[in-house]
């Protein structure tokens, strides 16, 4: 049978009584899958936001520079529609304003992961059915997904209410209800989109862009938007209909710490309600494998000839995204670099912290310098993912079939690899492009900078390629490397993290570009750091048996 046809099945399976039956056990057993990267997901989101209130507090100590901050980064076009309108001038104001709306995206990522890992990618790999042969009701998988996800961001709903009840409770908790509800939201999203279509990348790709689409709508809604007030500490301004539209911006408009909205609350519970209802209904209506969105059939006769062509064919849809995304990322952040000054403004301890993220004493080229050292953070997370491809295609067991004929292994990653190290390249040749084309100012260096995030983000690369090759069921490991040093890059200088802590992360040793003069040692040596890495694993994937 395809695995499109659908049919309508029993209410329950295998010898279970009832559609639930078996759920706590699902429930345990994701729980115990999970259980490195939902506490670390938990703890980072949500110690982002509780960590927040001691960095602002350094950076704007009194409340006369609090208002003058919220005044001049709510009157900046650009930073609205990067962090939304600042709603109250208060510590916990800027809190939210700086850190709730990342905050809501992390959750909302690590939602649409737990859920479709254990529901579609199940079913896609045959777990499920094996699962399903014994006491497990229908509904079930889907249960304990939604569960799973329901402890990450409990998880960090509870960190941000802690974290910040100092600040004030009510607004910690709408905070932290806010940002798990959000989770929450998506977590329902990527339900749907499992029973929609037939494979987890799929359905990763589909909740992810609905992600990118509530992001896109709050930030055009709130690029037009002025905010708040700022008196007597309420709130004034109101939003516009492109930022209601999003999850996200419903997030934003219960205004933590500025005369909260209680009831915004219940638009996220409404959308959870309803997507997971319609989630249920569908799961309840087909059969395991099966999907309400059929693959289109291929050609009669394939036409791929070499390993890379089918690694190109497997990898291009993703590359595409990941270069629209850079490409407009790099406009975007290029329009706010003449604002930069006002971001700061005359604090000394922020522009101090610009110059730590970015390691040059001009504010513009500090800015620049921090948004390709961003860049190349995230570009470490698309290198880690097209490496670790090829693994999803030897534990689906797709891979087998093919090395079983006259194709070498090293052959077979050649092609993946090449599009991990190459795409990288691309993608970071995008966002500088991207950058200086809305900048208008010093193309060659923009660009230059950018590609020299490129030893850094190939080392993180190559260890992904190492595990993978020599100990693939610690592959997954890359991830966390990736996760580290984003969090490093992004949240150290902030924080005031001692410089060997930075330097954990690669990206801490390679220059501050544009600006400075480049230096060439560290980037050498990363790159041969990375040729190592590579080498070790490859010879490790010549060795080792296939995963299957």
């Amino acid at each position: 049978m395809s695995t499109a046809t659908l049919t309508r099945t029993p209410t329950g399976t295998g010898t279970g009584t009832g559609t639930l039956a078996g759920t706590g056990a699902l429930t345990r057993l994701a729980l115990r899958r999970d259980r490195l990267m939902i506490p670390l997901w938990a703890l980072v989101t949500g110690g982002l936001v509780a960590g927040g209130a001691g960095s602002l507090e350094s950076l704007y100590g009194t409340a006369a520079e609090r208002a003058e901050a919220a005044a001049a980064m709510t009157a900046n076009s650009s930073m609205r529609a990067l962090y939304g309108p600042v709603f109250d001038d208060s510590l916990g104001g800027l809190v939210a304003w700086r850190f709730g709306t990342f905050a809501a995206v992390l959750a909302a990522v690590a939602s649409l992961i737990v859920v479709v890992r254990h529901t579609r990618e199940e079913e896609e790999t045959g777990r499920q059915e094996m699962l399903s042969a014994g006491a497990v009701g229908r509904r079930a998988p889907l249960t304990a997904a939604l569960l799973a996800a329901l402890v990450v961001n409990t998880a960090v709903a509870l960190i941000v209410t802690a974290g910040l009840a100092g600040q004030g409770a009510a607004g910690a908790l709408a905070l932290g209800l806010a940002i798990g509800g959000t989770g929450m939201v998506f977590a329902a999203t990527a339900a749907l989109a499992a029973q929609l279509t037939e494979s987890a990348r799929l359905a990763k790709g589909l909740t992810g862009a609905a992600v990118g689409l509530a992001f896109v709508l709050r930030a055009a809604g709130d690029s037009g938007t002025a905010g708040g007030t700022f008196q007597d500490g309420a709130s004034g301004g109101g939003s516009s209909v492109p930022t209601w539209l999003s999850p996200i911006g419903w997030a934003e408009n219960v205004r933590a710490f500025a005369g909260e909205r209680w009831w915004v609350l219940l638009l996220i519970a409404a959308a959870v309600l309803v997507q997971t209802a319609a989630a249920y209904a569908l799961t309840g209506r087909r059969d395991v494998g099966a999907s309400f969105l059929a693959t289109r059939p291929g050609p009669a006769e394939g036409g791929l000839a070499t390993a890379g062509a089918l690694a190109w064919r497997l990898q291009r849809g993703t590359l595409l995204g990941w270069s629209l995304g850079f490409l407009l990322g790099g406009l975007v952040f290029g329009g706010m670099v003449e604002g930069a000054a006002d971001i700061v403004g005359d604090n000394e301890q922020a522009r101090r912290i610009f110059e730590r993220m970015g390691g040059q004493s001009a504010l513009t080229d500090a800015f620049l310098a921090t948004m390709v050292s961003l860049f190349g953070m995230v570009a470490a997370l698309f290198a880690v993912s097209s490496v670790l491809r090829p693994h999803g295609e030897e534990t689906s067991g797709r891979a087998e079939p093919l090395l079983a004929n006259a194709l070498g292994r090293i052959r077979w990653a050649a092609g993946h690899l090449l599009i991990a190290f190459g795409g990288s390249a691309l993608i970071l040749a995008l966002s500088g492009i991207g950058l200086a084309l809305s900048y208008g100012h010093d193309a060659g260096p923009i660009l230059g900078a950018a590609l020299a995030q490129l030893p850094a983000v190939w080392t993180l690369a190559g260890l992904a390629v190492l595990l993978w090759g020599a100990a693939p069921k610690a592959a997954t490991a890359a991830w966390g490397a990736a996760g580290l040093c984003l969090a490093l890059g992004w949240i150290g200088p902030a924080l005031d993290l001692p410089r060997a802590a930075l330097n954990l992360s690669p990206f801490g040793h390679l220059p501050k570009l544009p600006g400075p003069e480049m230096t060439w040692t560290p980037v050498l040596a990363l790159t041969a750091l990375a040729a190592a890495l590579v080498t070790a694993g490859l010879a490790g994937l010549r060795r080792r048996d296939v995963l299957s």
